[in-house]
């Protein structure tokens, strides 16, 4: 199949006819005409961190393929290309149900598993301490278990391609290694771990940190702590959420200038994000409040995060309208970082060789509103419309 495309380059701001051909980008040409009229162009975005959205949740024990293969195409129509379904710490029958379904969406969508490039398994092997535990349910915290991982990844099909734990656990680092030798990222968060605990596990081979900044205590030693030592660690790539809640803009910027190109924009949207304000009941938060200005938090503990209720687009626009990024760079923190990181094949972005994994979009009133989403030169999302 073959098609053109044209835009703006999101990177160099140049009018681009882009050629695809057999799902991938053949050729980049610069066209000599008013780019006025012309949207943006740029690779899908990539969503590391998951956990539902508009209504449907990962971590839902009535999960449905049909839901799946619904929030894959509201996400397409977010400009997300490529994301990872999060499914948090929860009892063991629950998360193997949730694993096994969108294992079984997969199976049965040829859409849904073009889109998802893994799950994401947030916990259950994560800080019991509070603020560390964040929203998660103490009652099932629990030490790396290789054994019960098995069973998670057998009914994952698989497609657990990232693990999120503390190394505070004495079992983490055998098991960290036992990931990585399945070819699982192995990330670190919702910790209570000191530095010597942190270091080992990089050394086994951990490479990501989970919403730094975030999933942590209230108050802090002034140092050594576990944000400073995930910092530092060169070999650490950083995710962090952009809903404007999560983190100041000031931390953003600290991270972004130590992390460079490892830098990851995540959403960490839960089932409430595309929902009006109000007071919900969710299965995982239990009673959380998302307030006018789009925080979520516990009820009774506005301190306390209940994830994000924001896309990874507004991420992406809210660190652009901060005036620190530019939007190529607050867009490549959401599409190529990750990409690369997970070393997927739209890692090289919009590139000639590169899956044409696109976004068609349009700026306006400092908002970024997609046009056209295509997965591997499909047509999937149009104005609202899906085109398949």
């Amino acid at each position: 199949m073959e098609m053109q495309v044209k835009g703006i380059h999101y990177q160099t701001l140049q009018p681009v006819l882009v050629e695809v051909e057999n799902g991938f980008v053949k050729k980049i040409r610069i066209l000599q005409e008013e780019a006025e009229n012309l949207p943006f162009i740029a690779p899908g975005l990539v969503d590391l961190q998951v956990n539902g959205y508009n209504g449907i949740d990962f971590n839902n024990k009535n999960l449905t393929v049909k839901e799946v293969v619904n929030i894959t195409k509201q996400l397409l129509a977010q400009g997300v290309t490529t994301y990872f379904p999060t499914v948090i710490t929860n009892s063991r029958e629950h998360i193997l149900n949730a694993l096994s379904m969108i294992a079984q969406a997969c199976s049965e969508s040829e859409l849904v598993d073009s889109c998802i490039g893994g799950i994401h398994l947030e916990g259950p092997f994560i800080s019991s301490e509070e603020g560390p535990l964040g929203a998660h349910n103490l009652q099932y915290v629990c030490a790396p278990d290789w054994g019960l991982f098995q069973e998670f990844y057998q009914a994952s099909a698989e497609k657990i391609k990232i693990i999120t734990l503390s190394p505070e656990w004495p079992e983490a680092v055998a098991f960290t290694k036992k990931c990585v030798a399945k070819g699982v990222l192995v990330a670190i968060g919702h910790t209570a771990a000191n530095s010597a605990q942190i270091a080992a596990v990089v050394d086994a081979g951990a490479k990501m940190s989970t919403h730094l900044g975030n999933g942590s205590h209230q108050v802090l030693p002034r140092h050594p702590n576990y944000i400073w030592d995930q910092l530092a660690d060169e070999r650490l790539s950083a995710c962090i959420i952009g809903d404007g809640f999560h983190l100041p803009k000031s931390v953003i910027k600290v991270i972004e200038k130590v992390k460079g190109d490892q830098t990851i924009l995540v959403s960490d949207s839960v089932s409430l994000a595309g929902l009006p304000a109000g007071n919900y009941d969710t299965p995982v938060g239990g009673r959380v409040v998302l307030t006018p200005e789009g925080k979520l938090h516990l009820a009774g503990k506005p301190g306390v995060l209940a994830g994000s209720a924001q896309t990874l687009l507004q991420a992406v626009t809210n660190l652009y309208r901060q005036k620190q990024y530019s939007l190529a760079d607050a867009w490549k923190m959401a599409s190529v970082n990750p990409a690369r990181l997970l070393k997927t094949q739209v890692q090289n972005g919009l590139q000639e060789g590169a899956p044409a994994d696109l976004v068609l979009f349009r700026q306006h009133n400092e908002k970024l509103h997609v046009i056209t989403t295509y997965k591997n030169g499909s047509g999937l999302f149009n104005a609202g419309q899906h085109l398949n």
